[in-house]
């Protein structure tokens, strides 16, 4: 991780405002090579901003950042030909079908000419696109309209791919199938930065930073921030959850109570030495009966607790 020449992206301190609203303030990034690198965070964290000042479609109000050996946002223009990016939203032309999408792309790219038609045709086979080649785009579902751009993001075989919330409107097995591209281009050595606010998808990136309010509040593999989160978690089964869920919430020393489904998630610093008990004597003390048990974090509680802390480092400050 040290060593610069097997970094393919490399921040320091990088900013940026938009008037008195600092969308990203003071990130140190450091993304290897040939990984899924996972940007977690909810609407409004910095995200896509971070990903456009990368891919240098922002200027940075403060900071630096190299990106496949190359000054951002300076030399941009020498980049352009050595990145793909996917934005959120379907972003190619609902009125060209496939198959001119991928000959559009090509030409932006100035893709070779002689094996154009062979990539193009490699790609409509990778992702399934074979029987809508000739498919208008607006025609299409979700989940082709996905493939489609994810086809055009990596046309011009790029070694680093930016994708921002890419999964945001496709049905559960499309994203399974997505995933299962996206760790196909990190096996053959590309690189890509992934930004999302799905705690599963994030679980399956190899390293992920989580931004709260455009700050880096974590960073490390899901292992690692689901070990470092200085929490206990406890998990109730009550028979009245919301009875249970108020009650808990009423002691100091509990930091978060999240309610999934019939079970509550309850987040103890560690200095609590014994947090089952604290929470079960709770509990009993209202007369709720209950099944409390310790549990392995999550990564939505690692993002909850990290949130917590940088809460508590803004009001000491």
């Amino acid at each position: 991780m040290n060593d610069k020449a097997d970094l393919v992206i490399r921040a320091r301190g990088l900013t940026k405002r938009f008037g008195q609203l600092t969308a990203i303030d003071h990130l140190d990034l450091d993304v290897p090579r040939s990984i899924i690198y996972g940007f977690l965070g909810p609407n409004g964290s910095g995200k896509t901003t971070a990903i456009r000042m990368l891919c240098g479609l922002l200027t940075p109000s403060d900071g630096s950042a190299t990106v496949l050996g190359l000054d951002i946002p300076g030399d941009a223009g020498d980049l352009k030909s050595r990145i793909g990016y996917m934005t959120q939203n379907f972003s190619l032309y609902d009125d060209l079908t496939t198959l001119e999408n991928l000959r559009f792309i090509a030409d932006i790219y100035s893709y070779p000419r002689a094996r154009r038609s062979a990539r193009i045709d490699e790609l409509l086979q990778l992702y399934g696109l074979e029987e809508q080649k000739k498919q208008l785009a607006a025609t299409m579902s979700g989940g082709q309209k996905q493939k489609l751009a994810l086809a055009c993001a990596v046309l011009n075989e790029p070694e680093l791919l930016l994708l921002d919330e890419p999964t945001s409107a496709v049905d559960p097995k499309s994203r399974r199938d997505f995933w299962a591209s996206l760790f196909a281009l990190a096996d053959a050595g590309t690189t890509l930065l992934v930004s999302t606010h799905y705690m599963d998808e994030a679980e399956r990136c190899h390293r992920l930073a989580i931004l709260d309010r455009g700050k880096k509040v974590a960073d490390g593999t899901p292992a690692e921030l689901q070990a470092q989160t200085g929490m206990s978690v406890v998990q109730v089964i009550a028979q009245y959850t919301l009875a249970a869920q108020s009650a808990l919430q009423k002691l100091p020393e509990i930091r978060s109570v999240t309610q999934l489904g019939v079970r509550l998630r309850v987040l103890v610093p560690k200095r609590i030495s014994d947090p089952l008990a604290l929470v079960s004597a709770a509990l009993g003390a209202q007369g709720i009966e209950s099944d409390c048990a310790l549990v392995q974090p999550s990564l939505e509680d690692v993002f909850v607790a990290v949130t917590l802390q940088e809460q508590d480092r803004e009001i000491a400050a």
